[in-house]
Parts: structure tokens; C-alpha cells; sequence
């Protein structure tokens, strides 16, 4: 897992290239694009609950590039089965991560292959650069069509606490709710909007640790599509192994080490700085 044949919907993305994400799956209903997912092993993919519903009318495309036009190495699969995690209630609740069994396993290729994920203890430092990858719009307003091509953005992981701050930032809830909860993670902060935007629901944030690729989070919500002071929140996916190991039994979840350290070119420090002078602004 987590090694594609290529070393290497997105607000601000660039065009992926075919093998470069071969976890990423596309997930349909009624034969319509609705959410991105990552294959996880033969048989199953994980997406985010909000995304799903009965599994009779969804299917799964593997190894596609395009959303239209021609997908050689692409395969797609009924789903027979979806387990979504009985915490999930509502848009902010925990427990935003389902399971969709396809109906017969995959044969894996050079375009086919599955995401390598974090066991419990793994914990990704703040700074590390990470990477979206979706089909969904780019714009807040949608005045830009969903891209055909796959997009990809890099991203830097934000402090959970500091990313609730800024959550609470123009919100009427108290301070002492919390906002972000502890089984997310965010990403993707950035001045000029850079983050996922409608239609990245479900899709993977993988990061590259010593040449193997994890997933560290499903897409899960943001406020007003990746606008200022409202990073990504996602699934926090290592939070969930004893659930996702319950319906998925020969699942391995590796221990990861050696985790590098951000260069200091992304400090979050002046993220730190500024989110502390939005809040005494808004005497928080």
C-alpha cells in the first residue's frame, strides 16, 4: 500500500496524472459523481458518512483520471454493503467516516492500488505538508465548473486547537464548545483560499512519510469553501481503526515513525499570531 507507480473538487489544484493517486476512488450514486473515496484493500473503500445512504443504487470507480472523455485503465463496481459509524448525526458531529464494500474484489495494478493507513498512536506533526486530491468545484459561488481531471493540492496539518480558534471566530457558539472535535484533524489554511471546496466530501488527505503514502483524514466539512480563517476539518482516520478493524478484519494499520519535521518555511507561527489578533478583535 501507499506506493503509486508516479512519485510525485480543489480550490487552486492542479491537474493529477494518471497512476500519480491510485487509491483515489470516485463515488456514484445513481450514476452520478457525489463524493470522492480511498481504497483501503481489495474489497473496500472509505468515505465519509454524510456522503452516503443504502448501498443499492452506489457504485465505485477505480483508476479514473477524468470524470468524462477516456479512462483506459479504469474499472467501476456495484457496492453491496455501506457501514457508516453510528456516531454521525449531522454536519459538526463526530463520526463522519463509512465503510462501501464493493461487490467483488479488485485486481490491483499500476493504476489500482490502496492507501496505507495510520494505526491509533500515529499522531502527524502541526506544519506537515499533506495533499487533497478531488474533482469537486473550485469556487465558493461555483462560477467555475467541477474540473475533469483529477486535482491535487498540497496542505499544511494546523493545530486542533488553534484551528478551533478560528472556528469560533464570527460564530455565536461559546468558546467553551468546542467546535473542531478531538477525532478531526485540519488542514489546508491558507490567505488565498487554497483548500477543498463542494464535491472533495469523502476523498482522502494523505501525507508521504519516508516514501510510503498515509491517509491521515476523510473530507469532511469546511466553512464557506476553504474561505480565510476556516481551514479543512476532516475524519481523523487513526482515530477510527478499532471501528474500521470491527467490519474490515484483515485490514493492517501501520505504526508510523520517524514522522519528519515541517521545515521552517511552514511555520504556523504567523497563523498562530494572526488567528490571536482575530480573536482580541472580536473580544473572545
Amino acid at each position: 500500500c501507499g506506493f503509486p507507480v508516479i512519485s510525485s473538487r480543489v480550490v487552486g489544484g492542479s491537474d493529477a496524472v494518471h497512476g500519480e493517486w491510485p487509491w483515489q476512488a470516485l463515488v456514484q450514486f445513481e450514476d452520478r459523481f457525489t463524493c470522492g473515496g480511498s481504497l483501503i484493500n481489495e474489497q473496500w473503500v472509505l468515505s465519509a458518512a454524510h456522503c452516503v445512504k443504502p448501498p443499492s443504487q452506489y457504485a465505485i470507480a477505480l483508476g479514473m483520471l477524468q470524470t468524462s472523455g477516456s479512462n483506459p485503465h479504469s474499472i467501476v463496481l456495484k457496492v453491496d454493503d455501506i457501514m457508516s459509524h453510528p456516531a454521525y448525526t449531522k454536519t459538526g458531529s463526530k463520526g463522519d467516516i463509512a465503510l462501501m464494500r464493493l461487490s467483488s474484489p479488485v485486481t490491483y495494478t499500476d493504476y489500482i492500488r490502496p492507501i496505507c493507513l495510520p494505526s491509533s498512536s500515529v499522531s502527524f506533526p502541526c506544519g506537515l505538508q499533506c495533499w487533497v486530491t478531488g474533482w469537486g468545484t473550485r469556487t465558493f459561488n461555483g462560477n467555475l465548473s467541477s474540473p475533469n481531471i483529477l486535482q491535487k493540492m498540497k496542505v499544511p496539518l494546523i493545530d486542533h486547537r488553534r484551528c478551533d480558534e478560528m472556528y469560533h471566530v464570527g460564530s455565536a457558539t461559546s468558546t467553551n464548545v468546542t467546535i473542531v472535535k478531538e477525532e478531526e484533524i485540519c488542514a489546508g489554511y491558507k490567505e488565498d483560499g487554497n483548500g477543498y471546496c463542494q464535491g472533495d466530501s469523502g476523498g482522502p488527505l494523505v501525507c508521504k512519510v519516508n516514501g510510503t503514502w498515509f491517509q491521515a483524514g476523510i473530507v469532511s466539512r469546511g466553512d464557506r469553501c476553504a474561505s480565510p480563517y476556516h481551514p479543512g476539518v476532516y475524519t481523523l482516520v487513526p482515530a477510527y481503526e478499532s471501528w474500521i478493524k470491527k467490519y474490515v478484519s484483515d485490514i493492517t494499520f501501520s505504526n508510523v515513525t520517524k514522522i519528519p519535521s515541517p521545515s521552517p518555511q511552514w511555520s504556523m507561527t504567523g497563523i498562530y499570531l494572526l488567528v490571536h489578533i482575530v480573536l482580541l478583535i472580536k473580544g473572545l
